[in-house]
């Protein structure tokens, strides 16, 4: 990782790995940003997408209160998405069909609602989320919510695995059954009692020289680089990549899902609950959509990809092992198997896949 920010493509990196609950490797390379100070180990990171897999631990101890079903279908909770419908490319052209069954919180927990992100394909109802005011000035979690259900689904519930907004929506479905904001709901329940100090929607005044930052222009390409602005509290929280953190909070929250739901005598879920969230949710009869997301060999939990093969995969792997990455290179994964948590914080959108596997195999080139 050294030889990579000598190189010129990586600014820094923060890494920990741990064996057995306890800390075997943890390490700091480069910068904390280009031409900044070096890296360190409380750096704040834009997470991106690792935001999803705590926005589903914390509705999972709404289940576990009984406060809700996995089966529960999510217009009981958000009624715009009663009567939602398919999008059908025929000659060229898009056409309308009847949802064949409701989008439940499970088809949101595993990303089977027919929902679909812009950046990830190019089909007609793509276009139609890039074109749509999703994240417009001002827009709060009710309002994306909204303007989200107007808009086709890309495969019927159920039938496809295709990343998505799923998990905003899971995050808006907590703020209606909790009561609470999504950023308050996650403080008081998991940053709180776990001691994730400097996790949250932004990073406050206070804390903005620890903010880790990418090369402003894509070290391969030379295009521009942007990253989301983490300085100043977001009208919108997003649950599905909204949330800033450090490796040491991160790895916290790692542990205590490696430990069966509980650290340092704080119990956030219960032992089963964990392990049916990293449990293959999708099974043979589901189509993956969005290929490149989900390797070869894996399946998806409930906010976690997960490990079925030995092999098929681009890198090793263990059968069980659970993760999930961020749009800017962070990753992390569990494989109790090896008892083993492995995390890395980078901020290198353009890089992140390679990023990930070199970390990797590098790890595992170091078990014994």
């Amino acid at each position: 990782m050294q030889r990579e920010v000598a190189s010129g493509r990586l600014p820094g990196a923060a890494m920990l790995i741990a064996r057995g609950g306890k800390v075997a490797y943890r390490g700091c390379v480069g910068a904390l940003r280009p031409g900044g100070p070096p890296m360190r180990g409380d750096g704040i990171f834009r997470i991106y997408s690792m935001t999803k897999p705590i926005v589903s631990v914390a509705l999972m101890m709404l289940v576990e209160e009984g406060r809700l079903l996995i089966s529960d279908p999510l217009a009981k909770f958000i009624p715009e998405f009663a009567d939602v419908q398919v999008g059908v490319e025929k000659d060229g052209k898009l056409a309308y069909a009847a949802a064949e069954r409701a989008i439940t919180i499970q088809d949101l927990l595993r990303h089977t609602s027919g929902l679909t992100y812009a950046f990830t394909g190019a089909s007609a109802v793509q276009r139609l989320y890039g074109e749509a005011p999703l994240r417009s000035p001002g827009v709060d979690s009710a309002g994306f919510v909204a303007a989200l259900a107007k808009l086709p689904l890309i495969n019927q519930p159920g039938s496809s695995w295709d990343y998505s907004h799923s998990t905003d929506v899971v995050g808006r479905v907590i703020e209606i059954v909790s009561g609470q904001s999504l950023g308050a709901f996650l403080q008081a329940r998991i940053f709180g009692p776990l001691a994730m100090k400097d996790t949250g929607f932004f990073a406050p005044e206070e804390k903005h020289e620890r903010l880790a930052e990418g090369f402003a222009n894509d070290p391969d390409t030379g295009a521009p680089v942007k990253l989301t602005e983490t300085r100043v509290a977001p009208k919108f929280e997003s649950g599905g990549g909204g949330l800033v953190s450090t490796i040491e909070d991160y790895a916290r929250f790692l542990q205590m899902l490696y430990l069966g739901g509980a650290l340092d005598g704080v119990r956030i879920l219960g032992r089963k609950t964990i392990a049916f969230m990293a449990s293959d949710h999708l099974g043979p009869g589901v189509k993956i959509g969005t290929e490149f997301l989900l390797p070869p060999g894996h399946g998806f939990g409930l906010g976690f990809a997960v490990r079925r093969e030995n092999g098929m995969a681009p890198t090793p792997g263990t059968p069980g092992e659970y993760f999930w990455g961020g749009l800017a290179g962070t990753a992390f994964w569990i494989a109790p198997g090896e008892e083993l948590i492995a995390l890395l914080m980078v901020q290198a959108l353009g890089q992140r896949e390679y990023y990930r596997q070199i970390f990797r195999n590098l790890v595992h080139a170091a078990l014994a």
